[in-house]
């Protein structure tokens, strides 16, 4: 691989690429290059939802989950003590929660044990500045719910709100939990606002929003802080940070919601795209730093997740798919497992080429993609064997030129199979090992 090529690019949700990220990060040190993950910020679930609801902003919850991840591993109690921190969550009721976030502010809760004070009161500066505004937007008709909500997520959003950037946040966090030097966590859109998905089914059904594509909500708790306040609805005389009129669908609550037996959807998910509020459909820029990532990498790998709602809402982007062309590895790692967004009532299972398909028409956009492009954007498949799994046919991907590499993994509770992190390595390496090989013996023929 040509030396200024060695970045390597992952398109990646939030919580199932973070059992990868330590191969990532040693194939990545081992080629001397930078890596990049490229994370969508469409998420309306959890206590990503009520933020959003309540400031307006970006889906931050994977974004989060990635930088907790990649602290350094340690026995230093100080790394370990701020992932605490960062990946705790409130009460799952919403008056403990509230009083167990005024510890937090005030300083006196037990997670700052082992935080020295010159960290401590700088995140504390943050977290203090989201209370204010906390205060400042409450209204008889809406105040800020913090059932199970994400300490990581509040610290990002304050953060935002304080210096008027995302990017900026990103970086506070990187810093505080020292995400290595080459690492980078690039969000696929960088903005204040929010940004939504819509998913459209092959028989005709539309559905609003990431949460309700990926894993519908359950009923949510009403914050018990006053009888005067009314519960978040639907209702359109509800003051919050959601413009009037704005699709019903995308100001609901989303705390709780179930990632294990969904309904399976009526049909096959055909495409997704990004909406404005009140639904319309919009093809929004990327992040520029997503686009040179992307030039400057020569790896591409799309990661574990969930399929339409973790890699795809980065590939739909203006000019990423093009990108992701000159890429020479584009490299799929399939699920181990079949997921709601995978599986419809209609047509059954998804198999490595409706992934391959699905991947290939996000980056094409408007043009209908033919089976002779597929290899454009996907160059190898790694994929478990096992039950669960997805069906992978090795010729019918052989003849249009792509490589597939079978490992075998541990079994999972409820069904599929999950990556062992050293053979996943091997793999890897041995796949990109390989063309550098190659390349190298035709260099030696034509000199």
């Amino acid at each position: 691989m040509n030396s200024n090529r060695r970045h390597i690019v992952v398109f990646s949700g939030g919580s199932a690429a973070n059992s990868l990220v330590d191969v990532f990060g040693k194939i990545a040190g081992g080629r001397g290059g930078q890596l990049s993950y490229i994370i969508p910020i469409s998420d309306n679930g959890g206590s990503s939802s009520e933020l959003i609801r309540v400031f307006g902003g970006p889906g931050i919850g994977d974004v989060r989950s990635r930088l907790v991840r990649l602290i350094p591993t340690s026995l230093d109690p100080q790394n370990e003590a701020i992932r605490t921190f960062f990946n705790h969550r409130l009460s799952s009721t919403p008056t403990l929660a509230e009083q167990e976030w005024q510890s937090i502010v005030l300083g006196t809760h037990f997670l700052w044990t082992s935080i020295p004070s010159h960290k401590k009161e700088l995140i504390r500066s943050f977290l203090n500045n989201l209370n204010l505004e906390i205060v400042k937007r409450a209204r008889p008709s809406s105040i800020f719910n913090f059932q199970s909500a994400s300490v990581g997520n509040l610290f990002l959003t304050g953060a935002r709100l304080f210096v008027g950037s995302f990017e900026s946040a990103i970086y506070l966090l990187g810093a505080i939990t020292s995400v290595p030097q080459n690492v980078s966590v690039i969000p696929a859109i960088n903005s204040n606002f929010s940004h939504h998905i819509s998913a459209g089914l092959t028989d005709g059904t539309v559905i609003v929003g990431q949460n309700e594509i990926s894993h519908p909500s359950a009923p949510t708790s009403a914050p018990a802080v006053s009888p005067h306040a009314r519960r978040v609805s639907l209702a359109t005389d509800i003051e919050d940070a959601n413009l009037p009129g704005t699709h019903p669908t995308l100001r609901k609550q989303n705390i709780t919601f179930a990632k294990s037996d969904t309904p399976d959807l009526p049909s096959p998910i055909q495409r997704i795209w990004y909406i404005n509020p009140y639904g319309q459909e919009i093809r929004p820029t990327p992040n520029p730093k997503v686009l040179d990532a992307i030039s400057a990498a020569g790896v591409v790998i799309y990661s574990i997740g969930s399929l339409y709602t973790s890699i795809l809402p980065s590939l739909v982007l203006k000019g990423v798919g093009e990108r992701v062309r000159s890429a020479e590895y584009k490299i799929l790692i399939l699920n181990g497992c079949i997921d709601r967004e995978t599986r419809s009532l209609s047509s059954g299972d998804f198999t490595a080429k409706d992934f391959i398909k699905a991947i290939g028409q996000a980056c094409k956009a408007e043009e209908e993609i033919q089976e002779s492009e597929y290899r454009e954007y996907v160059s190898h498949v790694v994929h478990l064997q096992g039950e669960g799994t997805p069906r992978v046919d090795k010729s019918e991907l052989a003849g249009w030129g792509i490589e597939t590499v079978r490992l075998y993994g541990r079994k999972m509770g409820g069904g599929g199979m999950v990556y062992d992190g050293m053979a996943l390595g091997q793999a890897l390496e041995a796949v990109l090992g390989r063309g550098e090989r190659e390349r190298g013996r035709r260099n030696t023929l034509e000199r």
